[in-house]
């Protein structure tokens, strides 16, 4: 499991880090640590995740960074400057907010320049970078409203401008989307993430939504418990959990209850509690007769036999629910006594409509099929 040290670095060392954790701990009460042992690593340019749920310590981690929040034990660096104890206003870090933090009384340019003056730039500059920030965030028409004159997601891209003004190479997003609608969210995800590769940006941004996470990042540190369980790239993440809980956490997941029976180097044999035998391809179990519980996404499995590769394994399952999606089709069904399977399946007009109460056989490639830890 990545969570310490230089190998959260992609092609890069422990010297080109611009963001960095050492060793940080945080508790509130001197006794509970909300933030365990963390070390991270982050080079400059990257639009870094931290995902997790609620408690999970991912925003007292963006706080800390902020300099909101201070750190029991550790250190934590900025160009390889220690920050520890530097107010916030003196990191020269942009902030983004899911309640905007806008001053109501002041003009959306005001509210722009504001950072500005705190840095005490001349007028001139000051009116210059104010419009280059709207225009950047493509709001050049709107420096004479007020923020109770703007939409929800016009308010955002003005909060996401006065954050950019100053030209951070750093910027901090702590649940930005999450007051929007689902389609005006979805607009803002992709509009976010080309202005930071654009500007070459920094991002650290935290959120709880799994899908706004594997859209936007470069890649996503999850959180739980206070640790990091896995720190990857989207699709490493995805197809690739280290653990039982990423597989749950990220994405829509099928899991078996088993034990192992043999181990092969790349592959192993899982014997499912109903009895039936598996190969899945070994994560974090060692030695035969362990607990595992076994993933497999709902995409990677297939219904038609004509389809099914050599090599697949197959199993009974029998048909409990059939949803219309539109694009897709979701069946849940009820498979080595697990009555919560679901799979998957493009809508298209060979793709059979499955019938509640029917039987059928579903199968799987081992490679699809991993074997992980059965306690979380």
């Amino acid at each position: 499991m990545n969570t310490t040290g230089s190998s959260f670095l992609p092609d890069s060392s422990q010297k080109d880090a611009f963001v960095e954790f050492d060793r940080v701990q945080k508790s509130y009460d001197g006794l509970q640590l909300v933030v365990k042992d963390l070390n991270l690593t982050m080079p400059k340019g990257e639009f870094l995740t931290m995902l997790g749920p609620s408690g999970s310590g991912k925003t007292t981690c963006l706080m800390m960074l902020a300099g909101f929040e201070t750190a029991t034990h550790g250190d934590i660096r900025l160009d390889g400057k220690a920050i520890n104890n530097i107010p916030p206003h003196k990191r020269g870090i942009g902030m983004v907010f899911q309640n905007y933090a806008l001053f109501p009384h002041m003009t959306i340019a005001e509210n722009l320049s504001f950072p500005l003056e705190v840095r005490s730039i001349g007028k001139s500059d000051r009116e210059a970078k104010v419009k280059r920030a709207l225009d950047m965030v493509e709001m050049g028409d709107f420096g004479g409203r007020r923020p109770a004159q703007l939409s929800g997601g016009q308010q955002q891209r003005i909060a996401l401008a006065r954050a950019l003004v100053f030209e951070p190479e750093l910027v901090l997003m702590d649940e930005p989307l999450g007051a929007l609608d689902k389609q005006l969210r979805e607009k803002m995800q992709f509009e976010i993430t080309d202005l930071a590769h654009r500007l070459g940006i920094t991002v650290v941004y935290v959120t709880h939504d799994q899908t706004e996470a594997l859209t936007m990042s470069d890649r996503v540190a999850v959180f739980d418990d206070g640790k990091i369980q896995q720190l990857a790239s989207p699709d490493e993440l995805y197809e690739r959990p280290e653990n039982s809980f990423v597989a749950q956490f990220i994405g829509e997941n099928n899991t078996l209850d088993g034990t192992i029976r043999e181990i092969k180097g790349d592959t192993c044999l899982v014997e499912l509690d109903d009895g039936g035998l598996i190969d899945a391809v070994p994560v974090n179990v060692s030695k035969v007769g362990e607990r595992t519980r076994v993933s497999i996404r709902p995409e990677r499995v297939e219904i038609n036999k004509d389809r099914l590769q050599e090599g697949a394994h197959t199993l009974k399952a029998d048909v409990l629910e059939f949803i219309y999606m539109g694009d897709i089709f979701r069946t849940r069904l009820k498979v080595a006594g697990n009555d919560e399977f679901v799979i998957k399946t493009r809508n298209a007009p060979d793709q059979e409509r499955l019938t509640p109460g029917t039987q059928i056989e579903i199968g799987w490639l081992p490679e699809d099929c991993r074997a992980l830890d059965a306690t979380n």
